[in-house]
């Protein structure tokens, strides 16, 4: 198969690139999906007896316009608003998130809520000036005691590491923009909202802070199959089961050989122009030729991966409303756990049901990952009535769904090994766009994976590198070396705010 662009990865940047190429442009597209059922990456919806659920919960919500009026655009009429509602578990109580103050008073009692305005104080006059650690970061924005309360147990049970050992880099990216300040100033607005009053003009609203979202009626995996039927039907090429096992570069024709293998063991060789991938760079990296010379720094790039523990209850309508809850409490190893009918009703398929995913974070083939299913069930089920979100004989059954690579490690080398392969690759193949959140092997929300890919597709019709892909979610704004009328007339838009350490 001959095609000017190959796209590896049927997730929301793979699709994205397909459906950019597809309607603006006359370029023949292939995407190849490891899958032999699902697309949308994490963003699928899985289905068990009729219960929908998602692979972690995705808000649809974006800074930019042109996402928004994208989502519309792939899912007509069946994009619905959300309430956001969550809140995190901890010492036996719950707080809302963002916290508000009264009710966090209240549950820590006074003298803990003294001093965790002392450490904050101390902070704020004393900071670290060097932050090189999630640890140090975090600590530097609300204060150690905090820190310890409503950051440390939860990030450790995500990434499976000390919170000194996580790079500072991803709480700039993912925590940026909020502050204790912030939030109280969040919640003084909502507060003078209800009296009648108006926010300030100018007073920023923090993403973090959004009240509602949209979301798809029965989950993002509806979306992402509407929008592979329509790319399929423009007339691409979509091959799924089929996995990307070698990236062959011929310097001379400027062109790549890729061989992929499918489920029945069959190959598929594909012969393209472009090469856009959303699959994990280290495993990119290891499979080009000839060798790259950062493919043994590449083979350090580490990934977290995680499993849902899918429950079906039965509801008398004593459960919890949240979209989700945080799990701050080190007696259990749940991380997380889902409400699917808070995120659309038409997620349970009969009244008087519920269906909840409790999420535990590990690393594929530990002791966690390795469990059978029905033992994850139980030590579902036990932890579910354990922490007083449901009685045992509510539980009807489970249903267990594994994700590899879910999350790239952001550790304290991830930054310059990235750094080092993305120079190498924009000399030596530069027809190789990395794109997404495990392409990158960068902090990247839904938006900001699909951007990224609307980006590389810019840079490919226009034949150079016009945008900077690597500046989404990094900078105010992306960085083009064309003129500013250009960008303004593409819609570029500001998605989060700016980096607060350097």
């Amino acid at each position: 198969m001959k095609v000017d662009v190959l796209i590896v990865g049927a997730g929301p940047a793979g699709l994205t690139a397909a459906w950019q190429l597809t309607g603006k442009s006359s370029l023949s597209v292939c995407v190849l999906e490891a899958d032999p059922t699902y697309v949308g990456g994490i963003s699928r919806t899985e289905s068990h007896k009729g219960f929908l659920f998602d692979i972690g919960g995705h808000r649809f919500f974006s800074k930019s316009a042109e996402i928004e009026a994208m989502w519309s655009e792939m899912l007509p009429g069946d994009m619905i608003d959300r309430p956001r509602k969550s809140r995190i578990f901890y010492g036996g109580k719950f707080y809302s998130y963002p916290l508000k103050a009264f009710e966090a008073l209240r549950n820590l009692g006074v003298l803990e809520s003294a001093l965790c305005v002392l450490s904050y104080a101390r902070a704020r006059v004393f900071p670290q000036r060097v932050t090189r650690s999630f640890h140090q970061w975090v600590a530097n924005q609300f204060g150690e005691r905090l820190f310890r309360i409503f950051f440390k147990t939860y990030t450790e049970k995500v990434w499976g590491m000390s919170c000194d050992d996580l790079s500072a880099d991803w709480a700039a990216q993912r925590i940026k923009g909020l502050s204790l300040a912030s939030a109280i100033g969040a919640a003084l607005g909502n507060s003078l909202r209800g009296l009648g009053l108006r926010r300030a003009r100018g007073t920023r609203v923090i993403k973090t802070l959004i009240e509602s979202f949209r979301y798809p009626r029965r989950g993002p995996g509806m979306l992402w199959e509407n929008v592979a039927s329509t790319v399929v039907a423009r007339g691409a090429t979509l091959l799924k089961g089929c996995r990307a096992q070698r990236f062959e570069w011929d310097a001379g024709s400027a062109r790549w050989t890729v061989r992929a293998l499918r489920h029945d063991g069959s190959e598929v060789l594909i012969d393209a122009a472009h090469v856009i991938s959303s699959a994990p760079m280290r495993e990119v990296v290891a499979a080009v030729t000839p060798a790259p010379r950062t493919r043994e720094r590449a083979a350090r790039l580490a990934y977290r991966d995680f499993l849902t523990v899918a429950l079906i209850l039965r509801d008398s309508g004593d459960l919890f409303d949240d979209n989700w809850i945080y799990i701050h409490d080190s007696k259990v190893k749940v991380g997380r756990i889902q409400n699917f009918s808070s995120w659309s009703p038409d997620m349970v398929p009969r009244a008087g049901s519920a269906c909840l995913g409790l999420e535990y974070f590990c690393f594929e083939g530990d002791g966690l990952w390795n469990t059978a299913d029905r033992d994850l069930v139980e030590l579902a089920a036990t932890e579910l009535a354990q922490l007083g979100l449901a009685r045992r004989e509510q539980i009807e059954e489970g249903y267990v769904v594994r994700q590899a690579k879910a999350y790239p490690v952001y550790d304290d080398q991830y930054r310059a090994i990235v750094d080092e392969v993305r120079a190498e690759f924009a000399t030596r193949f530069p027809t190789m766009h990395f794109v997404g959140r495990n392409g990158m092997h960068k902090y990247n929300n839904q938006d900001h994976a699909m951007m990224t890919a609307i980006l590389s597709v810019e840079n490919i019709l226009a034949g150079q590198q016009r945008f900077d892909v690597w500046a989404v979610n990094e900078d105010a704004e992306y960085h083009e070396h064309a003129s500013a009328d250009e960008a303004a007339a593409l819609g570029s838009v500001r998605l989060v705010p700016t980096r607060l350490n350097d």
